[in-house]
Formats: C-alpha cells, structure tokens, sequence
C-alpha cells in the first residue's frame, strides 16, 4: 500500500463527489452520514468503509452497483489510497471531516483528553444564511449549490387508464386473452388511470424591495425549469413569469441549461428590475391573458413576493381569490416568513392569506429546499 499525499478528508469529499458525478443522488446529509459512519468504523478498513458507503450513500439497487464501480476505481489509484492512522484519530465527527473555510487550529498537546467541539461546516451554514445579506463571494458559492436541489415535479392523473400490474380489472383484456385460450380461464389483467406532470406556475416579484432576492429566486426557477424538462413531460410543464409594474414571460429565457446564461437572458428580458410593484393588476393581467387559457387552470401556483404593494389591495384580493378557484392550489412565498418578529401585518399579505394554501417562508437554500417539498406534495 503506498503512502496517500492526501488528507482521510478530501479523499472522502472526493470519492463523495465522484459518485455524484456517476448519477448516485449524493446529498450533503447523506455525505454527512457516510463521514459518521467511517469515522465509527475506522478508514484504515477498506470493506467497512465500503459497507459504511453502501448503507448511507445509496438508495436503489443502481446506486449500489455504481457505488461497487466507483469505491474499486478510486480506491485503487495510489495517490488515494487511504492511510491507516490510529483508531483514536479516524473517529472524527462528520463536520471535522466536512470543509470549513473558517476552521480553527486544533488544540493543545493534550487533545484526547479534551471533548471533541464539532463544528457546522461552510456549506451548511451557508445553507441558512439569508440570500439578501450574502456578500459576492458568498453569491458565487450559493449559485453552485443550486444544483444540490431535488426536484420532485407534481402529478396528476389523467383519463386514459393504462395496463398495470395491479388496479382494476381489465374486463376486455382479459375476455381477449380467455378468447386466445379457447375459453380456458386466463391470467387476469388489471389496468390503472395514468399519471403525468401537474403544471407548475412560478410568479417572480422583481420589484424594489424584492431585490434582494431576485438572482437566486431566479436561479431556483432554473432549477424547476430544468427539471421539468428532464422529467419527460411536456415543455411547458413548467411556466415562469415576473411581477412588477408589468408582467414578463421569462419561461423561454430560463430555458438553456447554463444557469449563468439563463440568469443573464432573464434579465435583459425584465424591463421592470427594482421598480413598483402592482400585484393586483399584474395578477390581473396573468389571469386575463394566460389564465383563462388553461395555464393556471388545475397547475399549482407558486408566488414570490413579499406583499408591499402600491396599487389597490382589494383588486389583488379579488384576482387571489380568482386564481385560487382556477388552480389546483397556490403557495405564496414571503421572504420574509422564517425571520424571528416577522408577523403578516402588509396590506397585501392580508388581502392573499385567506385565498393561499400555503404561506410560506424563501429567503435561503434551506427553505428553497422546503418550498420544493411542499410543490411535489
């Protein structure tokens, strides 16, 4: 075994990072696990750090197979050969092993006498930072993190029922098999309604105290746009729009698969960045135009807005109202919702509550990450 001119850390990180890339859906909580587990287990073991990827990493029998492929690859390169340390310095908490931009120097010389002090790494914090208070680097970092997001698009059934294993009986098809065998009894076929994506509606507020917010609601609405794409159904499953003094149709900018590129098509695409805001009447103009067409009828609706507006609140009132009878449901996110002393107390928050399924917080990664439960429920 040769010497390893890298640290435990970054090999784990890497291998981590190489099962990704091999389409093992490797989130930050499931690499948290795996560096637990290999911490308890110890990393000078190759099989039990192998058994530790296999019961934290995986999920599906494929994962398991590529997981098998990807351990043999680069545990077998001689630049990563993990190097067996003591046992007392292999079990290190997962967020020692994790990056940390900030980390501190280690102790005095009588370290394993002291409790060990975990620490939150850099991207978890950043995780449940507010967006609006991130410096440029921090911004840059966030972006990447973008792609961490699951993306679990809505369905609904639709009319044609389809064969199944299970369900209901499928009289004809089963006659027709029975008719195949002279009338002898056949094996009985079922059948079962269909399934396809529901479409999901996204509605940016781009005004001035919105600001703040507009580049990563805009990166999250990539996000969903891509996977709609991905998920096989069709391209206007997923439809973005931006609220301002006006409204603008960003779905055709959103998507190309740069998510920089998207971000920069949106906004030469905005006429409207900062400006007022008018929901009601934008809302309005959504319904009138897009709405009554079909777009809104049955979708699920997602708002982004924190309610200041400056137009005529009972307009945007009666328009919610309006767009909670055509959809199949409405959540509206208020950056604002998840601050401690935050109370719904905005005209237009006020008017909307009663016409929302879902009144929610979208002011970091984190709650990003909940808003997109909350659209696949």
């Amino acid at each position: 075994m040769t010497t390893l001119l890298h640290r435990p850390d970054e090999v784990l990180l890497g291998f981590a990072t190489a099962l990704r890339a091999a389409g093992v859906a490797v989130t930050q909580d499931r690499t948290r696990s795996y560096l637990d587990a290999v911490a308890l287990v110890g990393l000078g073991d190759r099989e039990a750090t192998r058994t530790a990827g296999r019961a934290t990493l995986c999920a599906t029998p494929e994962d398991l197979e590529r997981h098998d492929r990807v351990f043999d690859e680069w545990f077998s390169r001689d630049n990563t050969t993990p190097v067996v340390r003591p046992r007392h310095a292999q079990q290190q908490p997962a967020a020692a092993l994790l990056p940390d931009d900030d980390a501190a120097g280690t102790g005095g010389p009588d370290e394993d006498d002291d409790p060990v002090k975990a620490k939150a790494s850099g991207a978890d914090i950043l995780r449940h930072r507010d967006v609006a208070t991130l410096d440029p680097a921090e911004r840059v970092r966030l972006a990447a993190m973008f792609a961490s997001l699951a993306v679990r698009l809505p369905t609904r059934p639709t009319a044609r029922r389809t064969p199944h294993r299970r369900g209901a009986v499928d009289a004809s098809r089963t006659l027709r098999a029975s008719l195949r065998q002279m009338g002898e009894p056949a094996r009985i076929h079922y059948r079962r309604r269909g399934i396809r994506p529901r479409r999901v509606v996204l509605l940016i507020d781009v005004s001035g105290s919105m600001s703040g917010y507009a580049d990563a609601l805009l990166r999250l609405a990539h996000r969903i746009v891509v996977a709609g794409a991905a998920s096989g159904g069709s391209r206007d499953s997923v439809e973005v729009f931006s609220l301002g003094t006006r409204l603008t149709h960003l779905t055709r900018a959103l998507r190309r698969r740069d998510p920089d590129r998207a971000i920069a098509a949106a906004g030469d695409t905005v006429p409207d960045w900062s400006g007022g805001t008018r929901l009601g009447e934008t809302l309005q103009a959504f319904l009138d135009r897009w709405g009554r067409r079909g777009m809104a009828r049955g979708a699920v609706v997602v708002v982004f807005s924190d309610g200041w507006e400056r137009g005529d609140t009972q307009l945007l009132g009666e328009q919610a109202a309006r767009l909670r009878r055509l959809a199949h449901k409405v959540i509206w996110v208020n950056p604002h919702r998840g601050k401690d002393g935050y109370a719904p107390v905005q005209q237009g928050v006020v008017a909307v509550l009663p016409h929302v399924d879902a009144f929610v917080a979208g002011h970091s990664l984190a709650t990003f990450a909940e808003l997109l439960e909350e659209i696949g429920r």
